[in-house]
């Protein structure tokens, strides 16, 4: 009973990542926390949308674990959280196909004797 407690709260979670991710602004504003902290400010510069529209969307995106908040003196900074990131991640890859990992294996294979291409990494 406790682990299907446990599925379902992880499946809730990640229902509320690829919520979150649904949205194009949502998803340009963790592109954009993936190359690093900023400020609310820093983040709502490049969008046509009002500064309570943006905050909105990182309501959201916090709600949802993907990014950190900080306020420090009348600054807030937001960061990405990259263990939310990884578990999102780590669920799409669990849902690879067998035939694509093999297709994976055999483009690795084939790369190797390329001269023009280094060596892939294995899964």
């Amino acid at each position: 009973m406790l682990n299907n407690q446990a599925g379902q709260k992880g499946e809730r979670e990640l229902d509320g990542v690829f919520h979150a991710l649904a949205d194009p602004t949502r998803r340009a504003i963790v592109a954009r926390l993936c190359e690093g902290p900023a400020t609310v400010s820093q983040l709502a510069e490049p969008f046509p949308i009002s500064l309570p529209g943006i905050v909105q969307h990182l309501q959201v995106l916090q709600a949802s674990g993907l990014i950190r908040s900080e306020k420090i003196g009348r600054v807030r900074s937001c960061s990405i959280d990259p263990a939310t990131v990884r578990r999102a991640e780590n669920w799409l890859g669990q849902r690879r196909t067998p035939a694509e990992r093999r297709l994976d294996r055999l483009e690795g294979f084939l790369g190797e004797d390329s001269p023009d291409r280094p060596p892939q990494p294995p899964d």
